[in-house]
């Protein structure tokens, strides 16, 4: 497997990436010692494809282990939740050392970590993300929370989790709308980040759709060593190095909030919010009209949404207004400089918001 050390002091941790490696995970958990019986914490549609295989392995090293299940749903990701899976946890944990296993995809990891954030003010949890929008994103950086209905991640926590292993066999029966969810993100990485990433996104975007094992490995590891790096030099977005992935989040966020959160999974929402940045970066003059173009032109090559419907400008306006990056009054968005270089703009004028959003309206 490949390894990606996230250096944060007594905090760090690694994140293995490879494929067909599950049988390897008891062994690392058994060195990690992080306790003797495993809360599982998953969805009906994973446990029933791989939880037996994750049983076998974890029993195979002695731990015992619990199921619990949640919808697979961002409705899943709420305090009531939260508090019902705190509750079962509590009524398990006697002359037991529990530890949380996040087997999901980004709903199950912002959930299990909150969890085990809060539970005896902090337990162990892993994260064994099965979506490629947890592989690439989610399962890494330690941001935990639930949602409130005016906005996501409202409450939440800092909270690092203790391994990541990230298996791209679990993608083989990712359905293509979630796997097109965790490309808007590995687009959003080459964008901010890494124009080799980019290049290569454009020239092996058949072989990417087709899920050619190699490809997967390959970009998934080039993501998650960009958020590994960042997260390493900013943890909790105190010096904006971090903030730089919140790239096409800010209104994405929003979009997904005026939805309902039914109407746009988050790679949907965040590609409509990185088109929406894109154009306020041109119309800043931040970003040259070519690269713009070619920008709009990756997020639109792999099938991701380029018109927003269903919900109204004005939803998604008055939802971005609880965006967490807000100081004060004053907004913070992230816009590209050009591509594979990204930079934080504070107080940008509403008028320059809503032409991001008409140029996918």
């Amino acid at each position: 497997m490949k390894k990606i050390r996230l250096a944060l002091g007594k905090r760090s941790y690694d994140i293995f990436i490879g494929a067909q490696e599950i049988k390897g995970l008891g062994r690392k958990l058994k060195a990690l010692d992080l306790g003797t019986d495993a809360y599982i914490l998953t969805n009906k549609l994973i446990k029933d494809k791989y939880g037996l295989l994750l049983k076998r392995v974890l029993l195979k090293e002695g731990f015992g282990c619990y199921f619990k299940l949640v919808a697979d749903t961002e409705k899943s990701k709420s305090i009531a939740t939260a508090a019902a899976v705190i509750k079962d946890i509590a009524g398990r944990d006697y002359k037991k050392r529990i530890f949380i296993i996040a087997f999901g995809g980004g709903v199950v990891g912002d959930l299990a970590g909150f969890v085990a954030s809060v539970y005896k003010r902090g337990i162990p949890y892993l994260q064994v993300p099965t979506t490629l929008l947890a592989q690439v994103d989610s399962s890494i950086g330690g941001k935990t929370g639930v949602d409130l209905d005016a906005g996501k991640n409202l409450v939440g926590a800092f909270y690092q989790p203790r391994l990541v292993f990230s298996d791209i066999a679990f993608l083989k029966s990712l359905p293509l709308r979630q796997l097109k969810a965790g490309l808007a993100e590995v687009i959003k990485y080459s964008l901010i980040a890494d124009k080799r990433l980019f290049v290569f996104l454009q020239n092996r975007y058949r072989d990417v759709l087709k899920r050619d094992p190699d490809v997967l490995k390959k970009i998934i590891y080039a993501c998650s060593l960009i958020k590994a790096d960042l997260v390493s030099e900013d943890e909790k977005e105190v010096l904006s190095k971090r903030t730089l992935l919140n790239f096409g989040h800010t209104l994405g966020h929003a979009i997904e909030a005026a939805g309902g959160f039914s109407l746009y999974n988050h790679g949907e929402a965040v590609a409509l919010g990185m088109l929406s940045a894109i154009e306020m970066s041109r119309s800043l003059k931040l970003l040259k009209p070519e690269d713009a173009r070619l920008a709009k032109r990756l997020i639109k090559l792999y099938g991701l949404p380029d018109k927003l419907k269903g919900v109204s400008l004005e939803k998604v306006i008055n939802a971005h207004f609880h965006d967490k990056k807000f100081k004060g009054r004053k907004n913070r968005f992230v816009l590209l400089a050009a591509i594979g270089k990204a930079k934080v703009v504070s107080d940008i004028s509403l008028d320059i918001v809503k032409e991001g959003l008409k140029s996918i309206s």
